[in-house]
């Protein structure tokens, strides 16, 4: 990893961390607004019931004290995966800005009314396109054609509701660690792991 812009990070220090790791992700993706083209951007790692590890990128649509929300197929095979294991990791790179968070934790389902909320500002066109695929299955494009011009058509100007195949997630983090690009290869790592009494704070090893 590396980028231009490395010499002008500050060094990250413990003094300079906040104490929740959400309000430091909060500070850093700040940051990344306006810098980075897509900050939200990010990948999602999952692992199958078999074990098999798989990953690909979605977007952070929101961060909170709760953990970090996205949206997908639930039928999708991440829907799947995450019906058989519960857990994932989550990997944000910012390369203009030389950093990168990563989160592990438990992922549950937000509820019904989020998710409604949520599909209901989406474009249109994207809620046509969630509705009718069939997302991570063998299709052919006509097939995936003739499927969006049939519903568009009878939907006329409308809207299409929400399909009960896709919705939102919640991961709820146990563990965040902020890395930030330093000269030499000498990186600054600070992890933020759960406990009972709050967040404990270490500084790892580049």
């Amino acid at each position: 990893m590396g980028s231009p812009r490395r010499a002008e990070n500050p060094p990250l220090d413990r003094d300079h961390l906040a104490s929740d790791p959400i309000e430091q992700f909060a500070a850093w993706f700040s940051d990344a607004q306006g810098a980075v083209p897509l900050p939200e951007a990010m990948t999602l790692a999952t692992v199958d019931a078999d074990g098999s590890p798989d990953a690909r990128m979605v977007l952070l649509k929101g961060s909170g004290p709760d953990g970090f929300r996205f949206f997908t197929n639930y039928e999708s095979a991440k829907g799947e995966q995450l019906a058989a294991k519960g857990r994932a990791a989550l990997v944000i790179y910012w390369r203009e800005l030389d950093r990168q968070v990563r989160v592990r934790g438990k992922v549950e389902r937000l509820s019904p009314e989020d998710s409604d909320a949520y599909f209901a500002s989406r474009p249109r066109d994207s809620q046509i396109a969630a509705a009718i695929s069939p997302q991570s299955r063998p299709v052919e494009r006509e097939e995936l054609d003739r499927r969006y011009a049939e519903l568009a058509g009878e939907l006329g100007k409308s809207n299409p509701t929400r399909p009960g195949h896709w919705g939102g997630y919640l991961l709820r983090p146990d563990v965040i660690e902020f890395w930030q690009g330093r000269d030499s290869r000498m990186h600054d790592r600070f992890r933020y792991s759960r406990s009972e009494d709050g967040w404990r704070i270490e500084r790892l090893a580049p």
